[in-house]
């Protein structure tokens, strides 16, 4: 039997090595991340020119409907997709450093759960039919639930540990899940409302919702950058962390609050996407190597390219489109697979 462990920190030595490399990284994605993003404007059930594009952006006329197209609905898609795309990886990234778990997602805190349990109430008992509506329910949700996780996991001499947080995580995420199905299973509405924010999409969000997280996104991405210090200690276990001077409970907090921030935005904002916030950190690590202030920076940007592709995508697979959620899932886990191949194990 093997377990993954997640790899340590580059040694000094390797610091300028690793830095190249993440800057010409961080260069290539730049690029990507323009390129798709242009696509994302270009392509769907009707492509539309890249000059009619820039017109649309710079000089739009009333009444043109490839203007209106890509100005009402695949700019905001494509904004959506840059954000939620950057704060999932983000969130993954952290999550796999702050648990030493290199197979941890935002989901392990049970926050992707805790907000689709408040999406249901929202649903079921307040009445919200639009996806605007479920923005605050469910960032409220993925709040409470981190909050419940980190202080169940707080309790005892030791406080805070990985092995805590994930457990708590792996029951808040049961009993959840639990009442998500108790719901549905005795609403069909509630289940025919619910299931099109589940899946995951970046269709059908407006500009407003994106206001309306992009402040907490930003705090987010600001605390996610400065934890990369924080990450790498922690990654050689809390004794030697607190031996360089860390304040390891401190550090846990702030990085766990980034978490929050992150993955409850991203998650209220485009649903509980799976496997970007799993596989996202794996593909950087390969990129830069386990320097958490180069995996968190090359995550922020492989996660939106991802999710803007899978996006792209599922327009294009069927005739008439295909969440990104599901083409996420469709290509994440082969990808997962070889980069788990690829991964250090130990014998157990």
């Amino acid at each position: 039997m093997s377990v993954l462990v997640p790899p340590r920190p580059p040694a000094a030595s390797g610091r300028p090595r690793t830095a190249a490399r993440g800057l010409l990284a961080v260069a290539v994605l730049l690029l990507l991340l323009a390129v798709v993003a242009l696509a994302s404007l270009m392509w769907g059930v009707r492509d539309i020119p890249a000059g009619q594009v820039w017109d649309a952006l710079v000089s739009p006329v009333a009444g043109d409907n490839d203007h209106g197209v890509v100005r009402t609905e695949r700019v905001p898609r494509t904004l959506i997709g840059l954000v939620g795309g950057a704060a999932l990886g983000a969130a993954g990234a952290l999550m796999q450093g702050v648990t030493r778990n290199p197979i941890a997602d935002p989901g392990l805190l049970g926050l992707n759960s805790g907000a689709s349990l408040a999406v249901i109430v929202a649903i079921a008992g307040f009445h919200v039919t639009s996806v605007d509506g479920y923005v605050w329910f469910a960032f409220l949700g993925a709040a409470v639930a981190a909050v419940i996780v980190y202080g169940a996991a707080s309790v005892g001499w030791e406080g805070v540990t990985p092995v805590k947080l994930a457990l708590v995580g792996a029951a808040v995420t049961a009993t959840a899940t639990s009442l998500i199905t108790l719901v549905l299973l005795t609403d069909r509405h509630t289940l025919q409302e619910y299931r099109f924010w589940q899946v995951g999409s970046l269709a059908n969000r407006s500009l407003d919702a994106l206001a309306s997280v992009l402040p907490f996104v930003g705090v987010g991405l600001l605390l996610a950058l400065a934890a990369g210090r924080v990450l790498n200690a922690l990654a050689l276990g809390d004794d030697v962390a607190r031996g360089l001077g860390q304040d390891v409970v401190r550090g846990r907090l702030l990085v766990v609050l980034a978490v929050v921030l992150l993955c409850g935005s991203a998650v209220s904002l485009v649903g509980p996407i799976a496997f970007v916030g799993l596989v996202v950190p794996h593909v950087a690590r390969v990129v830069v190597g386990p320097d958490y202030r180069w995996l968190v920076v090359l995550s922020i940007l492989i996660g939106p390219l991802l999710l803007l592709v899978a996006d792209i995508v599922g327009r294009l697979l069927v005739p008439g489109e295909l969440e990104a959620g599901l083409v996420v899932a469709l290509v994440g886990t082969p990808v997962l697979l070889v980069l788990v191949r690829r991964s250090r194990s130990v014998a157990a």
